[in-house]
């Protein structure tokens, strides 16, 4: 359903660019076990995969005009972005990468997934953002959708598990400190900063840690699964922060969760097995979580819209 005047508010516009977001995660999620296969270095993948979408970005930001936007930016803004650089774009990667190694994948996968919680636990009191009963509701069966997917049986706490703590924890307030970048400045400058900065500090990292020739050795068929994802990931930061910026950070990050959904239909479409029934009623479970708390969002919207038309039309005497 549409407003009266027939266009879509910002944030309906913001819930359909996070379900785009949402629908790129659950195909790169899938296409980076490929990946991972013939770069077994994980952290050279990531350094190579996010190095090619900085470039597709920046590309991008000259294309539409932005190029000179950062250059401009105020000292507290550039302190911003290089904030996003690290907490979103390069230290969450490492950490992430090098607690899977130790960490035991169930759990894993599940502190991962909590990052709508914290993020709504931030936005809350930092952004200002209200949650009412039924978006909390929608939350809790979306957190039960996730448990009955990935339980993190046997869950044993170690570094491992600490490190991906921390890099959820990261990516949590780095979604916090975006939105209010996104105040200011362009999409499209964040997501420059976010892979650009981000790629040389992990650039950086490589360097200090001997395996900077990693990303010279690449195969044919790793360069090809760099390229392929590299490209969706541009996909991915492009939508999210655009997404960010026109909803609330509840919304897109609730939203988020759902390519999950995405992955495992392209894995039973692939061959893979089908999942069993419990796994089955999670993922069931967490597109009705999302498709309610993505129309409780534009139903606000859409009744916010009303009222002000209302506000708008002069009385009929």
């Amino acid at each position: 359903m549409l407003p009266a005047d027939g266009r879509l508010s910002p944030q309906a516009r913001g819930v359909l660019l996070a379900t785009g977001t949402a629908l790129i995660s659950g195909l790169a999620v899938y296409l980076n076990a490929f990946g991972v296969r013939q770069v077994p270095d994980a952290v050279v993948y990531t350094t190579a995969k996010n190095g090619v979408a900085a470039l597709i970005l920046v590309g991008l930001l000259f294309l539409f005009g932005r190029g000179r936007e950062a250059v401009n930016l105020n000292g507290r803004r550039r302190l911003g972005l290089l904030a996003v650089a690290l907490i979103g774009g390069s230290v969450p990667f490492v950490l992430f990468f090098s607690g899977l190694a130790m960490a035991s994948a169930p759990s894993a996968a599940f502190i991962h997934k909590t990052l709508f919680i914290w993020v709504a636990v931030l936005a809350v009191p930092l952004l200002g953002e209200r949650l009412g009963y039924l978006q909390i509701g929608a939350m809790g069966v979306l957190l039960a959708g996730v448990l009955l997917v990935g339980p993190p049986l046997g869950l044993a706490w170690g570094l491992g598990e600490t490190m991906i703590a921390a890099a959820t924890l990261f990516w949590s307030v780095e979604v916090v400190v975006a939105k209010r970048l996104l105040a200011g400045i362009s999409s499209n400058t964040l997501a420059v900063a976010r892979m650009g900065l981000g790629f040389v500090v992990l650039l950086g990292y490589l360097g200090l840690t001997g395996r900077l020739g990693g990303l010279f050795a690449l195969s044919a068929d790793g360069l090809f699964w760099v390229l392929v994802t590299g490209l969706l990931l541009a996909g991915y930061v492009s939508t999210w922060y655009a997404g960010l910026r026109l909803a609330p950070a509840t919304t897109v990050t609730s939203v988020l969760v759902g390519g999950g959904v995405v992955t495992a239909v392209l894995t039973v479409i692939g061959g893979g097995a089908a999942p069993g029934a419990a796994v089955l009623v999670g993922y069931l479970l967490i597109a009705l979580s999302v498709a309610v708390i993505m129309g409780l969002t534009l139903g606000l919207t859409l009744g916010a819209g009303r009222a002000s038309a209302r506000r708008r039309v002069p009385a009929r005497g």
